[in-house]
Order: C-alpha cells, then sequence, then structure tokens
C-alpha cells in the first residue's frame, strides 16, 4: 500500500429488490426502488411469480459500454424493450408454500405440473408414497424443496382436489383452490343447520313482533337464493311520515356465538360469489331455506323501521326483532318494467307498484342529499358471464345502476347508518364499516393525467391532493359524458382506500357516513352477523359470552377484511376466467377499446365488454417507445406517436391463453 495512503473499507452496494411479475413465457419483470428490470428465462434461478426478490443488474447482448439502452434497443420489439436486464440472485420471500396442479404418474416419481403456466417448475414426488392417487388427478402440493440451478422441486401431496378435471369446471375449481377456499361443512355445522326450526309461536312469546299482515317485498338478481333482505313502505297519515322498513334475515338466532356452524361461518366470513357457483358461509339448511326471506313464507327477521318525510330527511328509527311474510319476489328486471311503466303500473291496482314508485322517489332524494354532503357515487360497470347448463359461457352480460338497484341500494344505506348511530350513541360495541379518506400522494399522481385533458383546471389540483370530497365529484362530473369518463372514475377509484371493518368508528369518506356499519347481509357476511347479536344485546340484553365477542372484535375485523379480499379477487378471477373462454371464439376479430393501463412493455386496452387484455410494445411498431411513468404514456422516438391513458385504439383479438385468462392485442389494421 503506497504510504500515507489510509484503507478504506467499502461499504457493500445494496442490490435492487422487489416482487417478480412472471409471464406465462418463462421471463419476468421487477419493479424496484431502482426502477424497472427485465429478468430473462434463463436468469429466474428458481423463483415463482410473486416472489419478493434480490437482483444482480446484467448487460444485454448488444450493448455498449456504458450505454445501458443500447441493449434494450437491441431487443426494442420484445416486451422487455427499454428495460435493464437483471438476474435473481436470490429469492428473499416466497410468495407461495403450495402449488396447484396436474398429478402425473412417471415411475418412481408422481409428478405434479403447476396449472398456474408462470411457474414453469414441475414438484415431484415419490409415487409409492402416494399410490391411490390417481394419474392425471387435481391435487394440492406442499413444495418442500424450491427449484435450485443445479435441483428440480420436490414436494409432499396436501389434498386431491379432483379425482380427474372437468374440463368445464377446473378452471374456478384451480381458482378455488389457489385462494384456499373452505367448500365442505363441519359435521357439527350441519347438524345443528339441520335441526334449527322456525318456531314462530316461541318467537312471539319472546318478543318478536307480528308484522305478516304488513306488506313486504325482495328485490334481488334474478338467480339469487339467499334473499337477506325485503322491504315495505307506509305512509302513516297521522305522522305525515314515510315508514320504509327494512326486514333482514334473523341469521343471529340460529347462529349464537362459538357455535359449530359459527365457528365455520366466522373461518369463511363470506360467501364467495363465483361465476358457476357459490360458496356459502352457512350452510345451505340455512342460507337458502330457513333464513331466507322466500315469498309466502313466515320468517324471523330483524327490523329497521325508518321514518323520513316526504323531502326524504331522516326522521328517526326503530329497531325490533319480527315475523314477516314476503308477498312478492322480484327480480332487478322486474323492479325496472314496473318503474317504467309506473303510471299504467299504478292504474293496475295493486299494494306493489304504488310502494315501488314512492321507494324509487326517496331513495332518489336519499342519493341527493348524500351528495351534497360529500358523498362520492362513481359510475362502473359490472360485467358478468351468462353460462348455459353445462358451466360454459354463452354470453358477457353488462349491469349498471338502475332506478331498481338505487331503490335497494339507499335503503340498505340508510339502515346500516342507522344501525351504526344507534350503536354509537349508546356506546355499544360494534363492528363499523371504515372508509378512511385517500392518501394525498395517491391523488397527486393523477394530477398530470389529469392535465391531459381541457376541462381540469388548476385551482381544481390543491383540492384534488387535499381529498375534497366535492372537487372529486366535480371531476366525475366534468367527465362523465367524455370519451375518458370511464377512465377518470376507474383512475380516481383506484386512487381511494380500500373499505375495511374496525371495532372503532373512523367514518365512511365515500359515502360522506359518520358513522356506518354493515347490518344488512347477515347470511352472506360474518360483519352483518356480529352487528345483529351486538343491536340485539343493545335492544334487550347481553347474552352469555358476550365479553368474548367483544374481545374478540378486533381479531375479526381484520380477519373479515382480509377474508373479503380474497372473495373479491376470486370473484374477479372467476369472472375473466369464463370471459377469456367465452372471447377465445372471437379470435383474430376486430373491437375498438380504451387503453387501461401503460407500461414499458405495452398498453393494457379494456374491450366495452370489460375484458382486458396486453397490446404489447412489440405491437406498437419497429420503433423504440420511450416510456412516461409521470404521464402514462408510450411515445416513439421517430413518428412521436403517443399512446396514453383513455385512448381510443382499434385492435385485433390475436390470441387467448383460457388457463390464465390473458388476452394478447395487436393493431387492427397492422401488419
Amino acid at each position: 500500500m503506497a504510504k500515507g495512503r489510509k484503507a478504506v473499507r467499502r461499504k457493500p452496494k445494496a442490490n435492487p429488490t422487489g416482487v417478480l411479475v412472471s409471464r406465462a413465457e418463462g421471463y419476468g419483470f421487477v419493479a424496484t426502488a431502482e426502477g424497472e428490470y427485465f429478468v430473462p428465462h434463463s436468469a429466474m434461478a428458481g423463483a415463482f411469480d410473486g416472489d419478493l426478490v434480490e437482483l444482480a443488474p446484467i448487460s444485454r447482448k448488444g450493448a455498449s459500454k456504458g450505454d445501458g439502452r443500447a441493449g434494450a434497443r437491441a431487443g426494442a420489439t420484445g416486451e422487455g424493450a427499454g428495460l435493464p436486464a437483471a438476474r435473481v440472485l436470490r429469492v428473499i420471500d416466497r410468495a407461495h408454500d403450495t402449488v396447484v396442479g396436474r398429478y402425473e404418474v412417471a415411475e418412481p416419481f408422481g409428478v405434479v405440473v403447476p396449472a398456474d403456466p408462470r411457474i414453469p417448475y414441475d414438484v415431484f414426488t415419490l409415487r409409492s408414497d402416494y399410490p391411490e392417487v390417481p394419474d392425471g388427478a387435481l391435487v394440492r402440493v406442499r413444495i418442500a424443496q424450491f427449484p435450485t440451478r443445479k435441483s428440480a422441486a420436490t414436494g409432499h401431496i396436501e389434498e386431491v382436489i379432483a379425482d380427474a378435471a372437468d374440463e368445464v369446471r377446473v378452471g374456478v375449481d384451480l381458482i378455488v383452490a389457489r385462494h384456499k377456499l373452505e367448500t365442505v361443512f363441519s359435521d357439527g355445522a350441519l347438524a345443528e343447520a339441520a335441526a334449527a326450526v322456525l318456531d314462530a309461536e316461541g318467537a312471539l312469546v319472546a318478543g318478536y313482533r307480528d308484522l305478516t299482515e304488513r306488506f313486504v317485498f325482495t328485490i334481488d338478481p334474478a338467480d339469487a337464493k339467499d334473499f337477506d333482505d325485503a322491504l315495505s313502505l307506509d305512509y302513516l297519515e297521522d305522522e305525515r311520515l314515510w315508514r320504509l322498513g327494512v326486514h333482514i334475515a334473523d341469521v343471529s338466532h340460529y347462529v349464537p356465538w362459538n357455535s359449530s356452524v359459527d365457528l365455520d361461518a366466522r373461518r369463511r366470513a363470506t360467501s364467495v360469489y363465483l361465476a358457476d357457483r357459490v360458496i356459502p358461509m352457512l350452510p345451505p339448511a340455512l342460507s337458502d331455506e330457513l333464513c331466507s326471506l322466500k315469498p309466502g313464507e313466515v320468517r324471523r327477521s330483524m327490523t329497521a323501521d325508518l321514518y323520513l318525510n316526504d323531502a326524504g330527511e331522516f326522521v328517526r328509527a326503530d329497531f325490533y326483532p319480527a315475523l314477516i311474510r314476503s308477498d312478492a319476489r322480484l327480480a332487478y328486471n322486474e323492479a325496472d318494467a314496473i318503474l317504467l311503466d309506473y303510471k299504467e303500473a299504478v292504474a293496475a291496482g295493486g299494494d306493489l307498484a304504488w310502494r315501488l314508485v314512492q321507494c324509487s322517489r326517496l331513495a332518489g332524494l336519499r342519493e341527493a342529499a348524500r351528495t351534497r354532503a360529500g358523498g362520492i357515487d362513481f359510475a362502473t360497470t359490472e360485467a358478468k358471464v351468462a353460462l348455459d347448463g353445462e358451466g360454459r359461457p354463452v354470453d358477457i352480460v353488462l349491469r349498471r345502476k338502475t332506478d331498481a338497484t338505487r331503490l335497494v341500494e339507499e335503503a340498505m344505506i340508510l339502515a346500516n347508518e342507522a344501525v351504526a348511530g344507534c350503536l354509537e350513541t349508546r356506546g355499544f360495541p360494534c363492528l363499523f364499516r371504515v372508509h378512511e379518506p385517500p392518501a394525498a400522494d395517491a391523488l397527486g399522481s393523477l394530477i398530470p393525467v389529469f392535465q391531459e385533458f381541457p376541462w381540469f383546471t388548476r385551482p381544481m389540483e390543491a383540492r384534488l391532493v387535499a381529498g375534497d370530497a366535492r372537487t372529486i365529484q366535480e371531476i366525475l362530473a366534468a367527465s362523465a359524458d367524455r370519451s375518458e369518463g370511464e377512465l377518470v372514475s376507474s383512475l380516481l377509484l383506484r386512487a381511494m382506500k380500500r373499505a375495511v371493518y374496525r371495532p372503532d368508528n373512523l367514518g365512511h369518506y365515500g359515502l360522506a357516513s359518520e358513522a356506518y356499519c354493515h347490518f344488512t347481509s347477515p347470511i352472506r357476511r360474518y360483519p352483518d352477523l356480529v352487528v345483529h347479536r351486538m343491536l340485539r344485546a343493545a335492544l334487550t340484553r347481553r347474552p352469555e359470552k358476550f365479553d368474548q365477542e367483544m374481545a374478540a372484535l378486533p381479531w375479526i375485523a381484520e380477519h373479515s377484511s382480509d377474508m373479503e379480499r380474497v372473495a373479491d379477487t376470486a370473484a374477479r378471477q372467476s369472472q375473466e376466467l369464463k370471459m377469456a373462454e367465452y372471447l377465445s371464439a372471437f379470435t383474430g376479430q376486430a373491437f375498438s377499446g380504451v387503453v387501461s393501463g401503460v407500461a414499458s412493455y405495452g398498453l393494457y386496452v379494456r374491450l366495452d365488454c370489460t375484458a382486458e387484455g396486453i397490446l404489447p410494445v412489440r405491437a406498437l411498431g419497429e420503433e423504440y417507445f420511450a416510456f412516461d411513468p409521470v404521464r402514462y404514456t408510450l411515445t416513439g422516438e421517430e413518428s412521436g406517436r403517443a399512446f396514453r391513458l383513455g385512448q381510443r385504439v382499434p385492435v385485433v383479438l390475436k390470441s387467448v391463453d383460457v388457463p390464465t385468462a390473458a388476452l394478447e392485442f395487436a393493431l387492427a389494421g397492422s401488419r
């Protein structure tokens, strides 16, 4: 060492880390604090989709020294164009401890081939350990050793999901297995459900009010079986008030705390509505039968009588258990038909039509009042795939808000607010539905996008970042009738925080409610069942073991919020799967779509039927396209042609991978 020169201990340079997003072709992408990296197939080092990985940047073939983009240009037509390349050094945290796949006999092994093509590693088991598992079965395998550069993955079979793959059901079966959704009730829960009885006389003796003479009706989707809410409406001449009755299935009577049914329901936390089936929270003997408010059947209910004046203003509420009998069961389209031709329907007489008309009028007044208070209504379109008798898709049906859906929604919102307010005023425990204001940075990131539109003014910027609800309303209204309207609504919706359950009340930002809870769906949501128990205890007396349930509220809130996310994801994935299956028959056809997302590797395009797919950057042309992550644009360096969020683009459906519900588009008219 030269004289006078001090030895310096260098601090090791930290490698970039991030979550790996794999493609079915075998390569992947990792977004890190240092930027996004492309990981070629040969550099995955046994990492699975979703793993948290540490990367080591590598140079691409053809890159000149000191010019990272030269390598990107060499592959400019590839999906990773414009990104630096990296290899996986190590997996920091695994996203998967189990894998679902097809079991193939290959003596002396049983090989599990993952159903998810983004996991390109077979898992080996010893055939002698599982001789009873048939070839071709759908199984879940727990990984004992993850793959390395020198060894294969090994594991142990945990469950045989199906003896053989049913071509029609297997896709949704995989979604159920991947999310570990419970599909079988315990023997104790089934026995308790089977033994449950109505006992109308016992209910009246116990203090239930007899409302069987009140005209009650239900409005639900046409294919619904679990009717957990019903409505009634009467005008009280002496008080000059409308009495809106919201009658909810009295599930808490049949499901006491810590019973077998309760323990099963608590774990599930919610029913899961998949494209081709429903996985109920409660055994069908309760969910579809004894608790369901079927027409013509006497049922126990927890009733909220909500009193409103003719201007739709809430005056007071009364809560009590009751016996009801539904007089009419309407599907949403039937209710809408009556409201559309209301003059003729009312003239024809009967108890139903005028009640529907007045419920709809009051709902409109309630919605307007909520908007004035700062409530935000996002115009969303829900797509549901229609299936034939065998479970094959035959159409994609779009659902938008109608007078009938608004009628039910506003009644349920008011009931939920009233119950939460009642428990809050009494200082009684409750599971609140909490929706916090959006984060300033989430809203601020939208400003560069919105600046592209002429209706977005500078004064809106600061108010938007501050989360001012009326500014968000103004933005939604200004964009509603424009081509970018649905995109703006979608971006703002994504910027919102997710509503969650909590034992403490923090209000509901989106509804502009000071206190809100879920009370109206105890057949399919566990928090609603908890709220029913709390309300009953507040009205009468605290039952035995009530303190146990109070102590469990924080855990129940967190678990229910988590399971709601799982259920929503599984439901969405099942619809996307069936949508892809339906669209596979339209490969090669042209569509008009909207750019719903922009990334360095291409554009996400959303069709009018809500199906979304990738338009890879290689399909945009031979030139290099630069990605602007602030304005979400891809711009050709030579032509200056730009693609941006909300832009209409003509596309051709190039390919559909049904198992992963992946659609790939090409620009219409391109070679």
